[in-house]
């Protein structure tokens, strides 16, 4: 099986560290608050000779923390509560 998933405390993208350097950037850096996920999966992938299915952990915390990142976005741009976005 894979190695083991990650904390329960960085499941949760946008914390108050990642909030701040997001909002510290200059304007013309990108900022992902889910490179540390996605840096998992690489490792995980390199430890495991490529094989896909060792990793789906590691594959299924990135889209989750994509997918909060998303969602969190959209409700701050349209200023509505994140219970309204599920409804589009």
């Amino acid at each position: 099986m894979s190695d083991s998933a990650p904390p329960a405390s960085e499941k949760d993208p946008w914390n108050i560290k990642s909030k701040e350097k997001f909002e510290t950037k200059s304007k013309s850096e990108f900022y992902d608050p889910c490179q540390e996920a996605a840096q998992r999966s690489y490792k995980c992938l390199y430890r495991n000779g490529g094989d896909k299915s060792m990793c789906g952990e590691y594959f299924q915390a990135y889209r989750d923390c994509k997918a909060a990142w998303v969602r969190m976005a959209h409700v701050q741009d349209c200023g509505c509560a994140a219970d309204e976005t599920m409804m589009d």
